[in-house]
């Protein structure tokens, strides 16, 4: 039997891997474009006296002696570089050269300070100027795109181009974020700051946090899908004239064009039915982007065949955070083996309780009213405007990190929750049926509770490896949407450890809860135990979710007093959450300890978040 056992966990070891290998190997061919597109991990220290990070594609088309097009792209607040991959991909395997940049603050580039955040276009306008010296590059065609706080980067851009002897940017595409319609020192005048340069702006009709027109008191008049009849888009598509100096109301999705300064400058404005998250990931929003730069900078590779291909990396990318998963409790399973940690693995594991009618009512009731309150709970916590000041970065704080900052004590507030719970259930059932905290695995001594701190530093060591192993080899990462997995600089193993603390809290709370409390056999089968414990992890998440978007298509509105940042954070959560409780019961089993699974869940998501947001000084 021991046998069968290592010989089944040694193919799913092997199988982690050749996924992994899969995933790094198909990511890179699709981004690469079969090996014509040259990837460069740049970081340099800018005229603005910091360190930026990015990534510059070079097509084959593009040379000394016919120089191309060229596009800086940036991804959004609390995101990083590979969140542009739609938009890298599409245009360097249409011959533009690319560069898409972790904006100060964000991914490897340095700290944003909190009061200069519009430094050097954020970045975007440090990487403009380094475009303008490739020798490869024409710097009569560069243009400039960003999603959210990505296109407010290129706002600042063209701010600080109209301030050079020489301007640099022909082209602006925003996706997700304002265009710049009043002139401040003008009374708020509409005003034409982008000049001759092509403008394009893509307006999602379901954005969380842009495109309402408002009441002088601060009341919303109209909602984002009603966008395009506003008195800021018609003047956006009429250059910046003044709502009454026109008779027209021009429509979407159509270039209107304008002789400025002598040159023929086009408008475009495009509605597309979306989400504000799913601009990153939509093919209609990155087909309008093409579009644009190729009637604005004209694409030199316009013959590429089979529409996008960008879904393909995605999926590879998936398949990546697949196999990170796998490994987790497939490497766990092989250091058990270990002379050095195999007194963690237990000789019989431990029966699965029968479900009775009293265990079923403890079973149910305790999942119902623990995604109740994780639903409330968050919501609760959304609405704290004492935390605000630390959540947004826009005070000194202890937390650098203040989105990470506000999941994690959400987390903790659960795990206190949780363990108040338990506390009754064992007070009340568990006890009462004879079993004791040892006898469930809550008291496993203390030399298995400090081995098993070592066995899940090694293992999250172990994983995070492989993702640096991609990343060097083939410039790709494991990510499913906005959930990245990705390299990391050292400074965040630090932010990482700040929040570690609550994150602990939570995760093994939740691990022991799972594997002690709620372990019971339903249907008679341990995997749909197992299954529905994954699901009531996410149901919390999942309802706000649910109700946020179905009153936001419903009505046009977001829910009142739940802000659409909020929602958004949660995204990643429907992912891990699930995923914790899997890794969790299938480490359980082997050592009947929920607390290494409960570290290696902590170790691993605090590093994932940390590696995924934004970084402000003071």
């Amino acid at each position: 039997m021991k046998t069968t056992m290592v010989k089944r966990n040694s193919f799913w070891l092997i199988l982690s891997l050749v996924l992994v290998l899969i995933s790094a190997v198909g990511a890179s061919l699709v981004q690469t474009n079969g090996g014509k597109v040259t990837i460069k991990d740049m970081q340099w220290e800018t005229s603005s006296g910091r360190m930026l990070n990015a990534l510059l594609f070079k097509p084959e088309n593009a040379t000394v002696e016919n120089p191309a097009p060229a596009v800086v792209v940036s991804h959004g607040w609390w995101n990083n570089r590979e969140m542009q991959d739609a938009n890298y991909v599409e245009l360097a395997r249409r011959g533009y050269v690319v560069i898409s940049i972790d904006m100060y603050g964000h991914g490897n580039s340095d700290p944003l300070p909190a009061d200069e955040i519009p430094v050097g276009g954020t970045g975007m306008y440090d990487a403009v100027k380094l475009m303008a010296d490739l020798p490869y590059v024409d710097p009569a065609r560069i243009g400039v795109s960003g999603h959210s706080n990505g296109a407010r980067a290129a706002n600042f851009s063209v701010a600080i181009d109209n301030e050079m002897p020489t301007p640099l940017i022909a082209s602006v595409f925003l996706v997700d974020n304002e265009a710049f319609y009043n002139d401040a020192a003008n009374d708020n005048a509409y005003y034409n700051m982008y000049g001759s340069r092509d403008v394009g702006l893509n307006a999602d009709q379901y954005d969380e946090f842009f495109f309402r027109s408002y009441s002088p008191e601060g009341e919303v008049l109209t909602p984002p899908r009603e966008f395009a009849t506003t008195d800021n888009a018609q003047s956006f598509l009429h250059f910046g004239a003044a709502p009454g100096t026109y008779d027209d109301v021009r429509d979407v999705d159509t270039y209107y064009t304008e002789n400025i300064d002598g040159v023929d400058a086009v408008r475009i404005l495009h509605t597309p039915a979306e989400t504000h998250p799913w601009g990153t990931i939509s093919a209609e929003t990155v087909s309008n982007q093409i579009d644009f730069f190729d009637t604005t900078l004209g694409a030199p590779n316009q013959d590429v065949g089979g529409g996008q291909i960008w879904q393909a990396k995605e999926f590879f990318t998936t398949l990546g955070v697949i196999a990170f998963g796998i490994f987790l409790v497939a490497f766990t399973r092989t250091m058990l083996q270990t002379r050095a940690f195999s007194s963690l693995k237990v000789k019989e594991k431990m029966a699965i309780a029968p479900a009775n009618r009293i265990g079923k009512v403890w079973f149910w009731g305790g999942l119902l009213i623990s995604a109740v309150f994780s639903a409330w709970s968050y919501l609760w916590l959304s609405k704290q405007t004492s935390l605000s000041g630390v959540v947004f970065n826009s005070e000194p704080s202890f937390f650098v990190e203040g989105a990470v900052f506000f999941i994690a004590l959400w987390a903790a507030i659960n795990g206190v929750f949780a363990a108040i719970v338990m506390t009754i259930s064992y007070l009340f059932n568990v006890r009462k049926q004879g079993r004791t905290l040892r006898d469930i695995g809550v008291l496993p001594g203390w030399a298995s509770f400090g081995k098993g701190v070592g066995l899940a530093a090694i293992v999250v060591s172990a994983s995070f490896s492989l993702v640096f192993f991609v990343d060097y080899f083939f410039k790709t990462d494991f990510r499913l949407w906005v959930f990245a997995i990705k390299v990391f600089p050292p400074d965040k193993i630090g932010y990482a450890l700040l929040v570690l603390p609550l994150f602990l809290i939570y995760f093994v709370a939740n691990s022991i809860i799972v594997n002690s409390f709620s372990r019971i056999s339903i249907g008679g089968k341990e995997w749909v135990n197992t299954a529905l414990l994954a699901f009531f992890n996410a149901l919390g998440p999942l309802v706000l979710v649910v109700w946020q978007y179905s009153t936001f298509f419903d009505t046009g509105h977001l829910v009142d007093g739940f802000g659409g940042i909020f929602s958004i954070w949660l995204f990643p959560t429907l992912i891990m959450l699930p995923a914790a409780a899997v890794i969790s019961r299938k480490i359980y089993r082997e050592t009947n300890n929920p607390y290494i699974a409960g570290f290696i869940n902590a170790m691993a998501v605090a590093i994932i978040a940390a590696s995924n947001s934004l970084v402000t000084t003071f």
